[in-house]
């Protein structure tokens, strides 16, 4: 109970960023819900008999709901770089050969679905070739049939296709499986938002252990035993010059202790430090382990913006919860301004700021981290742009000449970026919190 007590901060904010990312999250595209297609009330049909009578294979490379996804598309470089930075329900190490993930799936009506990305036995691009109870695995996520004769049973899926959509002005695309030459819709898993921001609510939610959260995982767990290991030393060479693995992690806490929390909070620091090195440590391993190319790196955690609002909000949260009687007099009603200039401009604009210092702290870690993963893909994908997708080969020796420099220069930036992003979370938080927490002879000590 004196350990839990003791790093409550740290396992709250563990706590909070698993599981909230592990909600249903924000999908690459938008996945309307087509009208359901009619089907057999003989529930005892089998689902590949539910409709009707199958009709020729579809033309090679496209079917009536879309193009196949078993034919390559022509190489959109800007297309693979949003591909390879989205979150998966699975882990691709190379070829048709996957780490399996556990899925967590409800469905309304249904009850709970616990399996593994296994059941579903992904090939070409992440594609299931199988569905179980109604789901299926498409690019390396879980989706739904819309209709329910496929809602029990495991069933052989042909292939799958997608189409694009114009509606009210966005692009949105629209999935489906082949099973016996007819097409079946498919459904995204539910999000948070609602559609908010370019989900929606449909038959199905997905609490999996995803990419990003299987990352965030194995980095608590790394980030635990690194510390473990360091109090350990520490304490048996009490009074000794740190050495080793205590000797590399401690003049980072010391600057976090000196040089940010210190300075920005003041007196009352040492309540704070256990979020801020959480927050500073955290950040920096998803960066550090992110830039691993191979497993078990890769993934964009701090470049998902479902991760940087749970880390924004906890700031937020201790910041308005700390704040004291002077930090909220001067946001609802600033002393020596008159009244008439409060209502009209000046109190709409600090209640405005309160909610707009988290949302830029947010959107700065989850746009450094996604551009940079971005342009390194970019960089990669000048092989196959110049090598006309393998079509010549002098093409593809100048990408590579031009791509490899490029991509290196590109990776030790990235590793700036990684320390810098976490420094500059880190730092602010710690300004907003110094802020709301301020004494007022301290401000007036100021003017």
């Amino acid at each position: 109970m004196t350990a839990i007590r003791k790093y409550w901060i740290s396992l709250i904010f563990i706590g909070l960023t698993a599981f909230v990312y592990a909600q249903p999250g924000h999908e690459g595209h938008n996945h309307p819900q087509p009208a359901p297609q009619q089907q057999s009330t003989d529930t005892g049909q089998h689902p590949e008999a539910v409709g009707a009578t199958p009709h020729d294979p579809p033309a090679a490379g496209h079917s009536d709901c879309g193009h196949l996804l078993s034919e390559e598309p022509e190489f959109n470089a800007g297309d693979n770089a949003v591909h390879h930075i989205a979150d998966a329900n699975a882990i691709h190490v190379i070829g048709n050969t996957y780490i399996n993930l556990p899925c967590i799936l409800y469905a309304p009506g249904h009850g709970w679905k616990l399996t593994t990305t296994s059941t579903f036995d992904a090939h070409h691009h992440g594609n299931g070739a199988y569905s179980e109870d109604g789901y299926v695995l498409v690019h390396g996520s879980v989706m739904r049939f819309q209709e329910e004769a496929f809602a029990q049973g495991r069933v052989k899926i042909d292939d799958y296709a997608h189409q694009e959509k114009e509606e009210n002005g966005k692009t949105k695309y629209l999935y489906s499986a082949i099973i016996n030459g007819q097409c079946h819709p498919l459904l995204a898993k539910s999000t948070l938002d609602g559609g908010l921001m370019g989900g929606g609510l449909t038959n199905f939610y997905d609490y999996s252990i995803t990419r990003n959260v299987f990352t965030m995982l194995l980095t608590v767990v790394l980030l635990f035993f690194l510390f473990r290991s360091a109090a350990l030393a520490a304490t048996r060479r009490r009074g000794q010059a740190p050495k080793g693995l205590q000797n590399f992690l401690e003049p980072f806490v010391t600057f976090i202790r000196d040089e940010v929390a210190k300075p920005s909070i003041g007196p009352k620091y040492e309540k704070y430090m256990p979020y801020l090195l959480s927050a500073f440590f955290f950040i920096l391993g998803l960066n550090l382990v992110g830039q691993i190319p191979f497993f078990p790196g890769g993934a964009n955690v701090t470049g998902n913006i479902s991760i940087t609002i749970v880390l924004a909000l906890i700031t937020f949260l201790i910041t308005n919860l700390s704040g004291n009687k002077h930090y909220w007099e001067h946001i609802v009603w600033m002393p020596g301004v008159p009244a008439i200039l409060k209502i009209l401009l000046i109190t709409p604009i600090e209640i405005l700021g309160v909610f707009l210092k988290p949302i830029t702290l947010l959107l700065r870690l989850f746009a450094n981290i996604s551009a940079g993963h971005i342009v390194i893909l970019s960089f990669v994908s000048l092989i196959f742009i110049l090598g006309k997708a393998g079509e010549s080969v002098g093409g593809s020796v100048g990408g590579m000449v031009m791509s490899i420099p490029l991509t290196l220069f590109m990776s030790a930036l990235e590793l700036l970026v990684a320390f810098l992003q976490a420094f500059i979370f880190t730092m602010l938080s710690a300004t907003y919190i110094g802020a709301a927490i301020e004494e007022h002879h301290h401000a007036e000590d100021h003017h």
